[in-house]
């Protein structure tokens, strides 16, 4: 028996239910005090560096999320993220044509996290995580919960903050600081894995460690430990 029972079904759920927990927990971050001393970019780097805007932002996550629930009332959503993720960067056409909107963030935050073309919003999430759907084998109401966690925590890692005591950061070591090396220039062939392991990372040689230092003025900053 799940709270929404008898009012949608569950693949109608499975659907909307990532979308609107993308926007409470992003939302959350959003629209938290600066917290300076916990940052890993500081707020006038996000202002600097990033190249596009947070209202741009906004419609191009709600344009993704349009496309996905679309497709996803028949087809559900998820992802081998790794192979799809790091083709999208060896391929230059897909990069310069797609995946480039995504890393025109350099600095992340939260609301930035579905900040995708369109088109690779259906391919690496609502077409992937339909085959993820069908191989796993799993029920609609477990994958309602599951890519609703996956939501959360793929906004997580986006959220430029290394908050003490985050769960995410002590249970995975694919986290807020390790993506955000794979958002920095030169960064960006590595750390591909997303949004819970690293287990592709390492076994194909683009996994990047990195060292967390405190920010002189505040906050934190990542830094690969290999050019």
């Amino acid at each position: 028996m799940v709270f929404w029972e008898g009012y949608v079904s569950d693949e109608t759920m499975g659907a909307l239910a990532p979308i609107v927990v993308y926007w409470i927990y992003a939302g959350a971050y959003q629209m938290l005090p600066p917290l300076d001393r916990y940052r890993m970019h500081s707020r006038k780097e996000e202002e600097l560096r990033n190249l596009v805007s947070l209202p741009t932002v906004i419609k191009g996550v709600l344009l993704q999320q349009l496309v996905q629930a679309t497709v996803a009332l028949s087809l559900f959503s998820m992802t081998s993220k790794y192979f799809v993720h790091r083709y999208m960067h060896q391929n230059k056409f897909l990069y310069r044509h797609v995946h480039s909107q995504h890393h025109r963030l350099v600095v992340p935050y939260a609301i930035g996290a579905l900040y995708n073309h369109p088109l690779e919003g259906l391919l690496l999430d609502t077409l992937g995580g339909a085959i993820s759907y069908l191989v796993s084998g799993m029920t609609a109401q477990t994958a309602v919960f599951f890519f609703t966690f996956a939501v959360i925590k793929t906004v997580d890692d986006h959220c430029g903050l290394w908050l003490p005591g985050n769960i995410f950061h002590i249970l995975f070591q694919n986290n807020t600081a390790y993506h955000d090396i794979h958002h920095q220039l030169q960064g960006t062939k590595y750390n591909y894995s997303q949004p819970f392991f690293v287990l592709w990372d390492k076994l194909l040689g683009t996994y990047m460690p990195y060292t967390l230092e405190k920010r002189p003025d505040g906050g934190f900053e990542a830094r690969l430990l290999k050019e």
